[in-house]
């Protein structure tokens, strides 16, 4: 009998097919140059100062033509951007950054003064992001003499230089960055392609004198092309790569240990959409939450290390210690579906349950996701089917990587102003642990604003956020990260890690 292939994989392998017969197996004509993409399709524009980035592959590009007073090195760790060095008062209330001796694109030197100026309207573009809401405690930020800025706090701020290493804070001024890349003149491989860049730096060199250049080209490409792109050698890295189009990796040959995970922290997992029906109340989310075999889950995506959870924080915060997981989470599900059947009849009685309506994301790993809550949720007699709009879903997915190891982020994400369905007691625990004077007391605060979302079930947990990429063996600098982020100087310098 003969297997009928999905549609979508059937266009990855049409897409496989097509795009060797087109390379006809011959590496690209300029070698020097990295030749990295982007899952997706969105042209590459950096934006300006006040803009986030609206996309990974915008992120990308802002990560590498423009630096933050700090960024993130290969490895996910802090590393000097425009401040060379850095130092905290003892109370923590206080950062003093000295910049670094530089130059903006035009000439124009980098001054303490533009840099406060630049910094202080991002924060306020940012007020009601996720991100703003990471960096409320920041009262001011203020240039000391040219080239000494301090950015002063309202309450202590450990994780303050993983927040800055981020895209959102990297320093624009008059459309451009300080680097470490520039455009080139004529930067799209096709003059017609605005989903195509590159990018060039000068390597530091030694003893004053200049180093090699370091040319990337990077762009934008859907994921079929882009995989068969890798497997003929005409692209040296895929980013991007999410629970939505997982899957098809691993059905395709790729050179042993070219798929490579992020250990991402963040959040993964279902919220309500919308403050009526069923789901207000608190029984009928926990109920649900119970009833997913998070297992099985798991073991369908395949991803190494990834592991079942049901909480709103994970393991390896700061401040705090790990989540214990509930003792159903360990209990077989089969073991489980009886009491929840019971529990079910309880609620519900002998009436049809609510149907509920899921945006989730769209692929072969939304589908995935879809099959398995359905199956788990239909098992106690309800009825599941995809939302046609996010407007009209009852639960939608958050997949997200978090900006730094606070644990507060995780909780801001579920306060009133940003969630249909809330604790406002949890509310109150976060606003006092914003201005707690020490770490032992904000911890204490945000752990118990954790107990109140678990014991509310205002968010299903359902593992951490799935991140991966495909490496090649000219992209000898990259490593996997918790914050998924993968600056691109100096990725082809260090020694092959010998796949």
């Amino acid at each position: 009998m003969t297997r009928r292939r999905s549609p979508l994989l059937a266009g990855l392998l049409l897409a496989l097919a097509g795009t060797a017969l087109m390379l006809g197996g011959c590496r690209k004509a300029e070698s020097d140059a990295l030749e990295v993409a982007v899952i997706g399709s969105e042209p590459l524009t950096l934006g300006d100062a006040l803009s986030s980035p609206g996309s990974e592959a915008q992120a990308v590009l802002r990560l590498n033509l423009a630096q933050g007073l700090v960024g993130f090195d290969s490895g996910g760790q802090v590393e000097p951007g425009l401040a060379e060095r850095w130092t905290v008062s003892d109370d923590g209330l206080s950062y003093i950054f000295r910049l670094a001796a530089g130059e903006w694109p035009d000439g124009r030197k980098i001054m303490a003064r533009d840099v406060a100026r630049i910094l202080k309207r991002q924060l306020r573009a940012t007020r009601g992001s996720p991100t703003r809401e990471a960096l409320g405690a920041v009262e001011d930020v203020v240039a000391i003499t040219d080239r000494v800025i301090e950015i002063q706090l309202a309450a202590p701020r450990p994780n303050l230089l993983q927040l800055l290493a981020q895209p959102e804070f990297a320093l624009i001024r008059e459309g451009v960055g300080s680097g470490p890349f520039r455009l080139r003149a004529g930067t799209a491989t096709d003059a017609e392609d605005d989903r195509v860049v590159r990018l060039t730096r000068q390597r530091p060199g030694v003893d004053g004198e200049a180093g090699e250049r370091e040319e990337v080209i990077l762009k934008t490409m859907e994921l079929g092309p882009a995989i068969a792109a890798f497997r003929t050698g005409a692209l040296d890295l895929l980013l991007g790569g999410t629970i939505g189009d997982l899957p098809l990796a691993p059905r395709v040959e790729l050179p042993r240990g070219a798929l490579q995970f992020d250990p991402a922290s963040g959040l993964f997992g279902l919220v309500p959409a919308r403050a009526g029906g069923a789901l207000a109340e608190p029984e009928v989310r926990r109920l649900l939450s119970v009833a997913i075999d998070r297992d099985a889950l798991v073991a369908a995506l395949g991803v190494p290390g990834l592991g079942p959870r049901a909480t709103v924080l994970q393991a390896g915060l700061q401040g705090l210690a790990d989540p214990i997981q509930p003792p159903w989470l360990v209990q077989p599900i089969a073991e489980r579906r009886a009491a929840l059947q019971g529990e079910a009849l309880r609620l519900f009685g002998d009436t049809d349950r609510p149907r509920l309506r899921l945006a989730l994301p769209e692929g072969p790993g939304g589908d995935l996701l879809f099959a398995r809550l359905a199956a788990d949720w239909g098992a106690i007699g309800f009825a599941v089917e995809r939302a046609q709009s996010a407007a009209a879903a009852d639960l939608k997915f958050i997949d997200a990587v978090a900006p730094s190891a606070s644990p507060a982020w995780f909780l801001r994400q579920f306060r009133c102003s940003l969630t249909p369905i809330c604790v406002a007691e949890a509310d109150a625990l976060l606003d006092s642990a914003r201005i707690a004077p020490d770490a032992a007391q904000r911890g204490a605060l945000l752990g118990q604003a954790a107990a109140m979302i678990d014991e509310a079930t205002l968010f299903i947990a359902l593992a951490a956020p799935v991140r991966w990429s495909l490496v090649g063996d000219r992209a000898t600098g990259y490593q996997a990260n918790r914050f998924a982020r993968h600056p691109l100087a100096d990725i082809m310098r260090r020694a092959p890690r010998g796949f």
